[in-house]
């Protein structure tokens, strides 16, 4: 019997004296939490996005459609990025102003492979302004998690308003439990017992978050 299997079994053994008519699980617990603290407009909601990411020590930047190719060239430019890693579902176009090569991503590429990619560029799920968290649900411009945990710098591109909600409840209406989910909140960071902060330890070393303004004019 695997583990699985075990689970499982335990899980089943465990319910069997529990009535038909029991309180479902969605009402057995009440939910009265508040839904976002504090009452913000849209662009007050991107500005506490902007702020708590950069608690978290993530580098926020700001622009329009029209600007993003451009921005994204200086970011992997100053990180003298060489090799760029690209989601299957992320417009090409976006990365037209780099002279890096752009590595497609690809069930075939290695530990190894992603190892030697400077930089990878993604978009997100959602983002939330409350906790200053990105949210990567692996749709087609954001590829599998394991290409944002690798290299060790991560540009993620987050369009507002539209991808930004308050709360973290909020932002678990918007996503499939079923799918992968990675919870972004800052580069990777930990710290020792004399409290030395470490960076890039189990993810990238710098982070970059662009709000791109996609509100119409």
């Amino acid at each position: 019997m695997s583990g699985r299997e075990l689970i499982l079994r335990r899980i089943r053994e465990a319910l069997t004296d529990v009535p038909a008519d029991d309180t479902p699980y969605e009402g057995a617990v009440p939910r009265n939490y508040l839904r976002e603290h504090g009452g913000r407009d849209a662009e007050q909601t991107v500005t506490l996005l902007a702020e708590n990411l950069a608690e978290y020590r993530a580098v926020v930047h700001r622009c329009r459609p029209d600007a993003l190719p451009e921005l994204i060239g200086r970011l992997l430019a100053e990180r003298g990025a060489r090799r760029v890693l690209a989601p299957a579902g992320l417009p090409r176009a976006l990365l037209s102003r780099t002279d890096a090569t752009v590595v497609d991503e690809r069930a075939a590429l290695t530990p190894y492979d992603l190892d030697e990619v400077d930089s990878v560029v993604t978009g997100c799920a959602v983002a939330i302004a409350e906790t200053g968290t990105v949210v990567l649900d692996a749709g087609p411009d954001q590829g599998g998690r394991r290409i944002t945990l690798v290299p060790d710098h991560h540009i993620c591109v987050v369009r507002t308003p539209t991808q930004i909600v308050a709360s973290v409840p909020q932002a678990l209406e918007r996503l499939d439990p079923t799918r992968s989910l990675t919870w972004i909140s800052g580069p990777s960071a930990t710290s020792d017992i004399e409290l030395d902060r470490v960076e890039g330890v189990h993810g990238p070393r710098r982070l970059d978050v662009i709000l791109v303004d996609a509100s119409p004019d």
